[in-house]
């Protein structure tokens, strides 16, 4: 009893201590590149009727962000495992802030697109490689909490971006520059300074660090091993992870979750101001859904990992979105989309952390590295064709409700393939 306390004891200490020292500064990262993403969202109210960039233009401009994006995205993983997360992660920071920085230079769409594409390639591999590198020193038990926390910079990024950017904005013609000029340039350049400073702070692997004790490590080390022991198998090539019928099913069921976040985090800010509101009231508005996203995220991911539940945490907000994104059809006052899009936000972001959970569950450890990155890449191949088709259908329809169409749709299949992965996952244990 006495040594089961003492172990338990151990853990806490061990897990507290892994969160206090690694997660501010990946959280920090992640909320850097979301709004280095999505500032377009705003930058776009001013520079799309400047540079005379359209609705089909813009969302074919985005799209091609996640297109290079899946392009690199496996290859980033798989060199993370080779040069070690401390370096890589570093290296694409630096990247995408040097491409951020480009953004500046855009004249019209051609420039536009092609700068989305550079800035996706620079980008790639940061989120499954911070997902992967998670998945190495926090136990499975730990890991819906661990990245909900992690995933709580893109909402929290939006809450502040809104801000930022609307204030950026009011810089118009100051030393010459448009105020979307100044928006790209002064977000770009926090992702260059943090990589810089991370080879400092992070390190590779748990063995490596002098702040565990050496119980600590001890306790880490022998979860770790148990899991990768429990996974069995052995490393498989890119190419067989890609066919992994596991690898598809997870990807289908993340792509409607991403592709949501992604589409309203640049198209958000156009849907508020369509209802005829000014600069500052768009900005206050968008944060409102996610800020409320923020709090539930962490709620939902630490439900998860008590009840040990991966199956229904990520059907059952999969489903509510796809019904706020139907109901979006069929609504035209302000009032109205306001709650819906706070209702959609607050239910695609609560599933992230156990999505997450049970994709690496789902992969074993000896899958995980090429794993994560295939279905973050697969599920933004979808992303790009959304963002795409969203811009296309807003300009024929002239309706968000109607280019949101493709959005609830497949969340709704989401749902469907993550109950029928719960009831293949029971068969196999029975």
């Amino acid at each position: 009893m006495l040594r089961e306390w003492m172990m338990e004891e151990i853990e806490r200490r061990t897990i507290r201590k892994l969160s206090v020292r690694l997660l501010p500064v990946l959280i920090l990262g992640y909320l850097i590149a979301f709004i280095d993403r999505s500032n377009i969202g705003f930058a776009t109210l001013t520079m799309g009727p400047q540079l005379g960039i359209g609705s089909a233009a813009f969302g074919f401009g985005s799209g091609l962000f996640f297109v290079a994006y899946v392009l690199f995205e496996v290859p980033s993983n798989l060199a993370q495992e080779r040069f070690g997360a401390r370096l890589w992660i570093a290296r694409i920071m630096i990247s995408w802030g040097l491409a951020g920085l480009a953004m500046v230079a855009v004249r019209g769409p051609v420039s536009f697109s092609l700068a989305r594409f550079l800035l996706g390639a620079a980008e790639a591999g940061f989120f499954p490689g911070v997902i992967l590198y998670l998945s190495q020193w926090f136990p499975r038990a730990h890991r819906s909490r661990i990245v909900a926390l992690f995933m709580v910079s893109i909402p929290l990024s939006n809450v502040v971006g809104s801000a930022l950017s609307a204030m950026l904005l009011s810089l118009d013609g100051m030393l010459g520059l448009r105020g979307w000029q100044w928006l790209f340039l002064l977000e770009s350049v926090p992702a260059i300074v943090l990589g810089v400073l991370v080879p400092f702070v992070l390190a590779d692997r748990p063995e490596q660090v002098r702040w565990l004790s050496a119980d600590e490590r001890a306790w880490l080390g022998n979860a770790l091993l148990a899991e990768q022991a429990d996974a069995g198998g052995s490393h498989g090539s890119a190419w067989k992870v890609i066919a992994d019928r596991r690898v598809w099913a997870l990807a289908l069921i993340y792509c409607g979750s991403s592709a949501t976040s992604n589409v309203l985090s640049v198209w958000q800010p156009q849907i508020i101001q369509s209802f005829g509101l000014t600069l500052w009231q768009t900005a206050c508005l968008n944060m409102v859904p996610f800020v409320a996203a923020t709090g539930f995220m962490i709620f939902w991911g630490h439900r998860a990992d008590i009840r040990g539940s991966r199956i229904g945490p990520t059907a059952g907000p999969l489903m509510v979105t796809s019904a706020a994104l139907f109901l979006m059809l069929v609504t035209s006052s302000l009032v109205a989309t306001m709650g819906l899009l706070v209702v959609m936000l607050v239910a695609n972001y609560a599933l992230k952390g156990p999505f997450w959970a049970l994709s690496s569950e789902t992969l074993g450890a000896r899958d995980a590295a090429a794993g994560i990155a295939a279905i973050n890449a697969l599920a933004h191949l979808g992303t790009s064709g959304v963002n795409t088709l969203f811009g296309v259908l807003h300009e024929r329809s002239g309706s968000f409700g109607v280019a949101l169409l493709p959005l609830a749709i497949l969340t709704l299949a989401g749902c469907g393939m993550t109950l029928l992965l719960g009831q293949s996952r029971l068969a196999g244990r029975a």
